[in-house]
Order: C-alpha cells, then sequence, then structure tokens
C-alpha cells in the first residue's frame, strides 16, 4: 500500500496561489525568495521547485515579470524612467535598464518613445490599427 500523501495537493496549490498573489501585491517592495516562502509556509527550496511546477517560472523570474509588465504600463503613461525604475521595486536604474531590455529587446527610453509615437499614430489614424476584417464586417473599410 503506497504511502498517504501528508498534504493534499490542493492545499500545497492554495498555498502557492497565496504566495503568487503575495507577489502581484507586493511586486515594488523590496521581497526576495525568503519572504515569499515564508508567505506560503515552505522551505526556499521546496517552494521553488513546486512554484515552477505550477506557473513554468520560478519566483525570481515571475517577480521580474510582474515588474516588467508594470514597468511598461507606467513608460506608456509617461512617467519617466527613474521614477518607473523605483515604483516598480528596483534599486537601481542601470539594473533596471539591463533586465528592461533584456526581456523586452529594447531599453525603456526606447520603448517609451516607440509607445509614445504609437499612441499619437492611432489618435491620427484609429482605423489602421484595426483588423480589416472587423472593418470590412462593420461597413468601415476605406476602398483604395
Amino acid at each position: 500500500m503506497p504511502p498517504k500523501e501528508l498534504y493534499p495537493k490542493v492545499y500545497l496549490y492554495r498555498r502557492i496561489v497565496y504566495a503568487k498573489l503575495f507577489i502581484d501585491t507586493n511586486f515594488a517592495e523590496k521581497i526576495d525568495l525568503d519572504n515569499i516562502a515564508d508567505e506560503a509556509f515552505f522551505s526556499k527550496f521546496h517552494f521553488i521547485r513546486l512554484f515552477n511546477d505550477i506557473y513554468k517560472k520560478t519566483p525570481y523570474q515571475y517577480l521580474s515579470f510582474i515588474r516588467i509588465e508594470k514597468a511598461k504600463e507606467l513608460l506608456r503613461s509617461g512617467l519617466q524612467v527613474a521614477a518607473v525604475c523605483y515604483s516598480v521595486g528596483f534599486e537601481s536604474v542601470s539594473s533596471f535598464t539591463s533586465l528592461f531590455k533584456r526581456i523586452v529587446g529594447q531599453t525603456p527610453a526606447a520603448y517609451q518613445v516607440q509607445e509614445q509615437q504609437r499612441m499619437a499614430a492611432m489618435a491620427k489614424t484609429p482605423l489602421k490599427f484595426i483588423p480589416n476584417c472587423f472593418l470590412e464586417e462593420k461597413g468601415w473599410a476605406v476602398s483604395s
């Protein structure tokens, strides 16, 4: 007879989800792996393994992803790069810039300029940004 599991899987899953929600809520704070694992009541190494099994990212990768996504949102709003950096939990503009570039493919400043140009183009000619099949369905398609 196989040994009975100490905890039901749903209980472990809930604890991992709780830790993810902790990251989602506290991403801008100075949190580290120990803080996150403590929130879920796991040892650090067990927590990393379970989190990665569920979300296909380590807790650090997920925290970085959340911070960069929030940074993109703030950059689109026009906030300065340094202010964005500190608002999303980074302590150094250079480390923020290098991680942002590695994940997004361009520096935060370049991303901000590109997004401002895209938003200006959308305001000027909004129909260019709507899929043609939708335009045709609605009768909005412009004949060439």
